[in-house]
């Protein structure tokens, strides 16, 4: 999902996709589904966000390089899985021939 471009007049679809697309750190680049859309609460209230606080919400959501890298589920940390695994698998192997030796 690909982030959306800057604009003078964002919507919360915009805001919606600058998450999904793991501009604002908070989860990886993937469409979330939801049964309502953002704002959708806001404008059935008689409450729809202006623009203003849309584009203050985008600018405040927005996170550093830093922060997304972190986000990244590939990385530094690729090992960690492949390594629990073997671990649970060891442990198994060693406790499986110990009880069929003794």
């Amino acid at each position: 999902m690909a982030e959306p471009p800057y604009s003078d007049r964002p919507t919360t679809a915009m805001l919606k996709a600058d998450i999904d697309s793991g501009a604002t750190g908070d989860k990886v680049a993937a469409y979330d589904p939801g049964l309502s859309q953002l704002g959708t609460d806001d404008e059935a209230a008689g409450n729809p966000p202006s623009h203003e606080r849309i584009a203050l919400a985008r600018k405040t959501e927005a996170a550093t390089a830093r922060v997304r890298k972190a986000a990244q589920p590939q990385g530094l940390n690729n090992w960690i899985v492949p390594g629990f695994c073997t671990a649970i698998g060891g442990i198994a192997a060693v406790l499986s021939l110990s009880i069929w030796i003794f």
